[in-house]
């Protein structure tokens, strides 16, 4: 079964993508999106059916301390926008920190500042899907 990883942003949605094993996740995409969720929803659909998707994992921004913030509520209001249009489930998984840690990641890797800006949230997504493989197989 394929997974589907989501890190949802004011602008963009970084999508990542797991082998058909569900073992490894791997970067696919971005989405622009400047907030229209109704049309963003609708494009994930199609990837769901384009991969054979069996389960979505949007990132779930909590803060620091572990409370949710009004990122938090969006990405719980867009995973209830998902689950309305899919028959999967859409599971939230704690993204803190992935953001940084993408950067991080491209920086070290020695990915100039533009191409950064173009791929850290596909990144992101799969550092948020790749956590949640990986907890899932223990």
């Amino acid at each position: 079964m394929r997974y589907l990883g989501l890190d949802l942003g004011s602008r963009t949605l970084g999508v990542a993508l797991s082998d058909p094993s569900g073992v490894l996740a791997s970067k696919l995409t971005v989405i622009r999106h400047e907030e229209e969720y109704d049309r963003l929803v609708l494009e994930v659909c199609e990837l769901v059916k384009q991969y054979d998707i069996g389960t979505i994992v949007l990132g779930y921004p909590l803060n620091m301390n572990g409370t949710v913030g009004p990122k938090g509520e969006l990405s719980k209001e867009f995973q209830k926008k998902l689950e309305e249009k899919v028959s999967i489930p859409v599971v939230l998984q704690d993204e803190r920190l992935t953001t940084k840690t993408a950067t991080d990641v491209l920086i070290s890797g020695n990915v100039r500042r533009e191409k950064r800006h173009q791929v850290v949230d596909s990144v992101a997504a799969t550092i948020i899907l790749q956590t949640y493989l990986d907890r899932r197989e223990k």
